[in-house]
């Protein structure tokens, strides 16, 4: 009989694609989606999505940034603190499928949350994105007005896009007791008050994470029949776990079930792709090198070389290589929600 394995390219096996390379000559990664310049392209999801949304921009992609920052601020940096810039909408970290769900829901009118309004002190934060805003609101109808002007955004960026990049981020959250309403962080850190009869933690199994994905994909073409979808699962480590567990294999759980869903949801529908970004970093031909000595933030080579697999083949083609950033572009820092549950600890 005729080895079912004879003939296959170099890149299905071990040996010629791991061991006799170095991790920065890694080829044929994936099969590059269809993508070109005119495509119209949004981002959400975890800290990590914000590099690809950064380097899509930075190549020439019709990048779509659907609520701008106001020229009030001094630099790109202080309005990425106030949640601009970040990513397509002013939606902050968008961690987990049932809040992305639950996002568009209530941006078409589908979905209304019980509880929008978080107190800090004297100021008021929205609950469904609290770290956009360091300061927060004078009162709880200006967060009310906000969340309106930013739900048409929302529902804007999702009728016109093109190509929908999401970054698959945490199984872990909290929910509302009232209504199911995931909160992208824990009330009570960055705002809100914490009190158990009102909120309950969450570790969404593989079944919820797709149920969820599964009907935010219809939800999406429904209202966009031409829309695709890119995933990637963000290699960031949790800061922290409430599973009771070590926070090590409680890490291992979530990327394992989101990388699974990410993959089935790929060979299952034509329209959806995964970018194997995780498996760049994370994988163990890299030894941890593309780690800050923390072992949770990606270096910024191991972000160019995520890029590099991205724009490969087809792409390459499209979009070239980018130029060096000049010199006086402003320190690029990943907003990152989850990395604040645990300050005043």
């Amino acid at each position: 009989m005729t080895n079912p394995y004879r003939g296959r390219p170099e890149r299905s096996f071990w040996r010629s694609a791991v061991t006799e390379r170095h991790v920065a000559d890694f080829t044929g990664m994936w099969d590059p989606m269809p993508l070109t310049r005119a495509d119209k392209v949004a981002t959400a999801g975890s800290c990590f999505a914000q590099h690809i949304g950064r380097n899509l921009e930075r190549r020439g992609a019709a990048y779509m940034d659907c609520e701008p920052a106001p020229p009030v601020f001094a630099s790109e940096s202080e309005a990425r603190r106030f949640g601009y810039g970040v990513f397509s909408c002013r939606y902050g970290n968008v961690y987990t499928a049932r809040q992305l769900l639950q996002l568009a829901q209530e941006a078409f009118g589908e979905r209304r949350p019980a509880e929008v309004v978080w107190q800090k002190n004297d100021r008021f934060f929205d609950a469904l994105r609290p770290g956009i805003d360091p300061v927060g609101q004078a009162s709880a109808e200006d967060v009310r007005i906000e969340r309106l002007r930013h739900l048409d955004a929302v529902r804007t960026m999702f009728e016109t896009l093109d190509v929908f990049v999401f970054t698959l981020g945490l199984t872990e959250g909290w929910e509302s007791l009232e209504d199911g309403t995931m909160f992208p962080t824990a009330p009570g850190t960055i705002a809100g008050s914490f009190d158990p009869e009102r909120y309950a933690f969450r570790n969404l199994r593989y079944g919820e994470v797709m149920a969820d994905m599964r009907a935010f994909w219809a939800f999406l073409k429904l209202a966009n029949p031409g829309a695709r979808m890119l995933l990637t699962v963000s290699p960031v480590p949790l800061v922290a776990t409430a599973t009771g567990q070590h926070v090590l294999p409680a890490t291992t759980y979530s990327k394992s079930v989101l990388r699974a869903v990410a993959g089935d949801l790929a060979a299952d529908e034509d329209d959806i792709h995964y970018f194997p970004s995780y498996e760049v970093i994370i994988g163990h031909p890299s030894r941890g090198m593309f780690f800050q000595p923390d072992l949770r933030e990606v270096n910024e080579f191991g972000v160019n070389l995520v890029m590099s697999q991205f724009f490969s083949g087809p792409l390459a083609q499209e979009f070239g290589q980018h130029d060096a950033p000049p010199e006086d572009e402003e320190e690029f820092d990943v907003i990152c929600d989850e990395g604040r549950i645990t300050e005043d600890l």
